[in-house]
């Protein structure tokens, strides 16, 4: 696969071999600044790399300058319909905008957006999506198939090319995962610009999670892919947990609490899920690479908890504990969480 442009988003700087970012975007009023510096001050902790945030007019646009000075991550402002406010927030400390510019207003404000961006050095991120192809384009494929997103992608492009501007992410996203899959192969076959990857409307919780995984997971494992987000409705943090699992599960992230466990069946005689539930909900914080398993039985508990960093491998009423590797104690079934936990603690402050 073809090496993409670097390109720098604040602090961070994407393609080129650099690690992936995980994205999110805020779910909350884009004036109510104090709210919104709290949600991504959370995100980031939950391993958020890159914000975005819907800035709709310039009332919006006044706060970016609080945002920016309360928090650590690259603020991405999501611009539609005016340029003026596209302008503004670059004025006013964005690290990136992300626009459409097919309804920014035509070639002169687009060239009016790129000047600013150039004036201050800042990126740009065009976003193509099924939902908004140009009517022409509908017309020319019948529907928005990936060849058509890729032309209104390369149409894009060429906007900002034609004012000497190259400073440019791409993201190419259907509802449809097998037209989001094809549509960014087919692109990044042509061009090396860097790809942010995700489903849009990929919908709700157990339905939009296997969507994303699918259409992302495909991609990143095929080395598409510099930046993610996992579009849900719903809690902002659920779409960073899911993006960094993703990342995790495809070994293109090593960090953070892995929790290995068994799907459980007659033979168990311990509940395994709520064990899980509490080590991984009290162990999002943790960047150190740790995998813990828990497993409900002796078939293939003792071999899995040997291969993780540490594990139980359950019984009836108390489990035995493993580290690296070595059987270290029996653990009453009431006490496996926190004893885990407690474990895991003691590993990261040494």
């Amino acid at each position: 696969m073809k090496k993409t442009n670097v390109v720098k988003i604040g602090n961070k700087v994407i393609g080129g071999g650099n690690p992936i970012m995980v994205q999110s975007m805020l779910k909350l009023p884009p004036t109510d600044h104090k709210a919104i510096i709290d949600e991504i001050n959370e995100l980031e902790m939950l391993g958020c790399d890159i914000i975005r945030g819907t800035i709709p007019n310039m009332e919006a646009a006044k706060v970016i300058p609080k945002i920016v000075k309360n928090t650590n991550i690259p603020f991405v402002a999501d611009i539609h319909f005016d340029y003026k406010v596209a302008i503004e927030a670059i004025k006013n400390g964005v690290h990136k905008v992300r626009i459409n510019p097919g309804n920014i207003g035509g070639k002169e404000r687009v060239r009016e957006v790129v000047k600013c961006l150039k004036d201050y050095d800042i990126p740009v991120r065009i976003g193509v999506n099924s939902g908004s192809l140009e009517k022409d384009l509908l017309e020319k494929y019948g529907h928005p198939t990936p060849e058509a997103l890729v032309e209104s992608a390369y149409r894009s492009i060429s906007y900002f090319n034609e004012f000497g501007y190259d400073n440019i992410v791409l993201s190419i996203k259907s509802s449809d995962v097998v037209t989001t899959i094809d549509a960014n192969r087919l692109f990044r076959e042509k061009y090396s610009y860097p790809l942010h990857l995700g489903v849009t409307e990929a919908g709700a919780e157990l339905g939009g999670i296997v969507r994303s995984s699918i259409g992302l997971g495909s991609l990143l494992k095929d080395g598409i892919g510099d930046t993610i987000r996992v579009s849900l409705t719903g809690d902002s943090r659920d779409e960073v947990i899911v993006g960094r699992e993703i990342l995790i599960s495809l070994g293109l992230l090593d960090e953070g609490v892995r929790v290995v466990s068994c799907p459980t069946c007659g033979r168990c005689k311990t509940d395994t899920l709520s064990i899980v539930k509490e080590i991984k909900e009290k162990t999002r914080h943790i960047k150190e690479p740790i995998t813990v398993a828990v497993m409900g039985c002796a078939v293939n508990g003792p071999g899995e908890a040997k291969e993780a960093d540490m594990g139980v491998a359950c019984g009836d009423g108390n489990a035995v504990f493993f580290e690296k590797g070595e059987k270290v104690k029996s653990v009453k079934s009431e006490e496996i969480a926190s004893f885990i936990l407690e474990r895991i603690e003691e590993r990261i402050s040494k």
